[in-house]
């Protein structure tokens, strides 16, 4: 197991995720990857050109603050660890993240945060446990 994905929202269910996968990383020596991923929606105008409605500051800024609130008091200092901010709908980036980096295990909470949030990260939990070609680790 080289690359463990860690999929964050921030919340409790996210920190326990990862506190999961830098345990495993330090037994199997694998790097992790810590993603946020801000569901962004698009809007089509009468030209079918698409727009964003969320800009790249608030992305990375949303981005940063979940990332920082994920790894707060965890240490990681003897684990080779990548921080990604992506734009998308979650289910979709995670399984592509998957893919073009070669991960052989996602690691993600059950839920997300707050009751909206949850609901969306329960089926994005779902989602990747059916959609992913390597091992999904679910923490509760």
């Amino acid at each position: 197991m080289k690359k463990i994905l860690v999929a964050t929202d921030a919340s409790e269910y996210s920190r326990k995720a990862l506190k999961n996968a830098l345990e495993l990383a330090r037994k199997f020596h694998s790097e992790v990857e810590l993603l946020f991923v801000m569901y962004k929606p698009l809007v089509y105008d009468v030209n079918q050109l698409d727009m964003d409605l969320i800009s790249p500051d608030l992305l990375e800024e949303a981005g940063e603050l979940a990332i920082q609130a994920t790894l707060e008091g965890m240490d990681v200092t003897d684990v080779s660890l990548t921080k990604k901010i992506l734009p998308g709908k979650p289910a979709n980036i995670i399984l592509r993240e998957i893919e073009s980096e070669n991960i052989d295990l996602v690691v993600m909470g059950s839920h997300g945060y707050g009751a909206i949030a949850g609901a969306i990260l329960g089926s994005v939990s779902q989602r990747v446990l059916h959609g992913a070609k390597c091992s999904v680790l679910i923490a509760k």
